[in-house]
Order: C-alpha cells, then structure tokens, then sequence
C-alpha cells in the first residue's frame, strides 16, 4: 500500500499523522497522481457534493494574465502530460483512506467518498496545440466537466503547463537568437527544481527547438538520443593520476571519439595549442571542444584560430542575452550549452479561472485580476505568413478569414487526436515564432500583441458586471 507524508498542521489541529505512515522517499508514480493536488481541491469538490452541485457542467480556463517581464509572447507546452494525468485520474481505495485517515474530511458527506471511488475524468477538453505562440488573457486551454472534476485537475494542469511553457518559452527565444545553425544543448537537470521538472525541462526544450539533452532518462524515454561532454572532474582526476592534462584528452577520446574536450580546467589556449599539434599531425580527429569559463569572446577567437575545423561549444549560465551578447562581438562559437537560467527563472503566472456553470457565465472582479466570462475561443488572422491580429471571442462566434486556436482534444473523457511527435511541435514552434514581427520577438522592450476583445464578449462582459451589481 501507498503511504503517504503529513498534511498541513492547520487542517489536523498541529497533529501529523504518525511516523509509521511517512514516506520519506516522496517519490512520484502515475497511480498517485490524482492525490498530487492542493488540498483545497478536495476540500471544495466535498462542498460541491455536499450542495448537489457536483454533476453541474463547468467550464474552467487556464491562460496567463500578464507575460513575463522581457517576454513578447508565450509557446504553449506541457498538454501532453495534461492528457495523460486525465487519462489516469482516479481515486484509489488507498487514496480514499489515506485521505479519511487525515480527520479533515470528518463532516463531509458520506457520498463524496463513492464520488471520488467512481469518478473518472468524463469531460472535454479544448486546447491550443503545443508549440502555439500566445498571449496574455489568451486560453491555452480549457476545461469543459463536471463540475467536481474540472474543480480537482486544476493543480496539476497548471503546474505541467505553466512551467513546461516557461521553458518552452526560453528555449524559442535562444534558438531566435543563436540562430538554425547552432547547436544548442539542454544541461539543465540539475538545476531543475525537482527531477520530474528535469524531465519535463529537457521535454519542453527540445519540443521548441533544441537540439538535443544530456538527460540520459528523459531522452531515451522521448525515443532522443542524449547529448553530453565531459566534466572538469575528469580531466583533474586523470592529470593527477597519469601525469597531464594531455594524456586525460587522449584516454577520454580513446573510447568517445566523437566528443567534446572540455579544455579550461586549468589554460585553455595551452589546451588547444597542444590539441592542435595532435590534429595537425594525424594523431587525433577531434570534433568539438567546450569552454565553460572566462572571456568566451576572446577565447573562442584564440581557439578558433588554432583548431579552424574543430566545432567550438560555450557553457557557463548561458542565456539569450548573453548569446546575444557573444554574437554581436564577433565570438566563434558554434554551439551552447543551456542549463540554470534554462530551466530557472521567474515563473509564468498561468491562472484557472471559472468561466461558466450550468451554462451561467461568471467572472472574477477583484481588482487587477479581473477575468472574462462565458467560454472563449482565439482567432488568429494572418498576412503574407505573418501574424496579423489575434481576437478574443465567445465559443460559438463564427471565424471571418481567422484560424481558431482552441482544437477539441478530449471529448467525454475519450482522447480525439493522435499524439503528436516532438519533431512536429519543434516545427509548430519554429513556425509560430517565425510568424511573428521582430518586435514582438527581441530580448529588449518587446511589443506587446494588442489582442482584440470581440464585440460578443464585451457585451456578455459588460450584463455579467451588471448582473452582479457593479
């Protein structure tokens, strides 16, 4: 059986449940994903049960209600492991008495228990497909269930998409900047914020636009293959050991010829001078070589100059500013490595907001997080390829020479579409990129997409407001 660590103090009057039933290991498997979920989650759907309101048809939309500072736009990713956390949603009887065990649902209604033990996810869902650029206010996706349902899967949905859409986000912007030709390498598993998040890293990466990652389990588990060099750990360990720096390349390249040298452990032009002479000579074929530290402009240059063939990698918390900055003063490298600032960062603020309930449009008034009501679609309009206007309308508006944005993925629970393969995102997010202005797209200040609110939906906006006495 399942054990599972304890819940918040506030919830168990400053009792943890007892040592014995502590998983200490907090490891993640597919059977317990339905328990990963804020508690208020559950507590809420008990409520809707209690009320008799949990079969009521809900509409839940997660979009972003401002970008990132610096950020044009936002590529759309993670919806893959949405489906498939939707696929398995399912309460165990273990789930249910670990939760029963906690004492927090003692007055809920005996029915939530046989709702939670029968339910499955039976609703639809609509969705931008992955690789889309979008903007603020705009849907990435959208939940149409019970109402129970669409209320507990929000947790997750937005914790798979909002961060696997930073990283796709970044990954876009540094293969804009480095340009096709570049080879750019996801480094960043251990600085993902969790080993599930490398994995979903080095996904999100390569979708939008990487060439490859050194996470060994996240490339052979998307059929990729892994892509690595070496550490400066090696080369000390065999200078120290067989007496130079020299003779750590050539044991290193004996049984990984086709790898990069890393060579600013200790000089680096010393390195490539001596490297140089082994190719010159015939003694080696060597393919790459990385430089982790220093003046990359200058030595890359030096480098350059002594191993004019050899492909030349830069790591050393690399960012698009900084390869930016690389490129305009002329340094020569042909490939980075992409790992902190990658996979770090500040987070997107992917929100999921209630839009409409058996078939009653709602919205949020707070001040400065007010949402729109009813359900929404984008329409997208484009010229000479590029991107011309995008509208944010109702659902059931009709297109005028626009392409809608949202695609039915599920319906009634049932998966409508064939998986997309990463090749085929990593082309959508090119693409989508490609289509949009240079203003839009550069590091500094960039503009802002004015995305038109359609007549439809202001008006619905403006009765919903009244409706509610403001």
């Amino acid at each position: 059986m399942t054990t599972f660590p304890g819940l918040d103090p506030v919830y168990t009057n400053n009792q943890h449940l007892p040592h014995d039933q502590e998983n200490q290991e907090l490891t993640l498997s597919v059977l317990d994903y339905s328990l990963l979920t804020d508690l208020y989650e559950l507590t809420m759907a008990a409520c809707y049960v209690g009320e008799g309101l949990e079969k009521q048809q809900a509409s839940f939309e997660l979009f972003v209600r401002h970008l990132p500072d610096g950020f044009g736009y936002v590529i759309a990713m993670g919806l893959a492991q949405a489906l498939e956390y939707l696929d398995k949603f399912h309460f165990s009887h273990s789930h249910i008495a670990a939760l029963q065990g906690t004492g927090i649902f003692a007055n809920a209604p005996d029915r939530f228990w046989s709702v939670l033990a029968e339910g499955s996810f039976t609703g639809d869902i609509w969705a931008v497909p992955e690789g889309t650029a979008v903007f603020a206010s705009e849907p990435l996706l959208r939940v149409d269930a019970q109402l129970w349902q669409a209320q507990l899967v929000e947790t997750y949905l937005l914790n798979t998409l909002n961060y696997q859409s930073l990283i796709a986000t970044r990954a876009s912007r540094l293969r804009d900047v480095a340009g096709p030709q570049a080879t750019l390498l996801e480094f960043g598993t251990r600085r993902a914020f969790s080993p599930q998040a490398s994995l979903w890293a080095a996904r999100a990466a390569l979708a939008a636009g990487l060439d490859a990652t050194s996470n060994v389990l996240a490339a052979l588990q998307l059929g990729e293959k892994p892509s690595g060099t070496m550490a400066h750990a090696l080369v000390m360990a065999l200078s120290a050991m067989e007496g130079s720096e020299e003779k750590a390349f050539m044991a290193f390249h004996r049984y990984f010829p086709g790898a990069s040298l890393l060579i600013d452990t200790y000089d680096p032009i010393a390195a490539a001078q001596m490297l140089a002479q082994k190719v010159n000579s015939g003694e080696m074929k060597l393919a790459a070589v990385r430089l982790d530290s220093g003046d990359l402009v200058s030595l890359s240059k030096q480098v350059r100059s002594l191993l004019p063939n050899v492909s030349i990698f830069a790591s050393g918390d690399l960012d698009e500013w900084e390869i930016a900055r690389l490129k305009n003063r002329g340094a020569q490298i042909d490939g980075y490595g992409l790992g902190t600032r990658l996979v770090t960062g500040s987070p997107l603020n992917g929100v999921y907001k209630l839009v409409e309930i058996d078939g009653i449009p709602v919205m949020k008034h707070s001040s400065g997080k007010v949402s729109y009501p009813g359900r929404k679609q984008i329409f997208r309009s484009f010229e000479g390829g590029k991107l011309k206007a995008d509208r944010l309308g109702l659902a059931g508006e009709i297109p005028v020479e626009e392409q809608p944005l949202l695609q039915i993925f599920v319906k009634e629970g049932q998966r409508v579409r064939v998986p997309e393969t990463l090749a085929e995102i990593r082309q959508r997010t090119a693409a989508s990129v490609a289509s949009l202005s240079p203003e839009v797209r550069r590091l500094e200040n960039p503009v802002q997409v004015e995305v038109e609110i359609s007549s439809q939906l202001r008006n619905l906006t403006e009765t919903t407001r009244r409706e509610r006495g403001e």
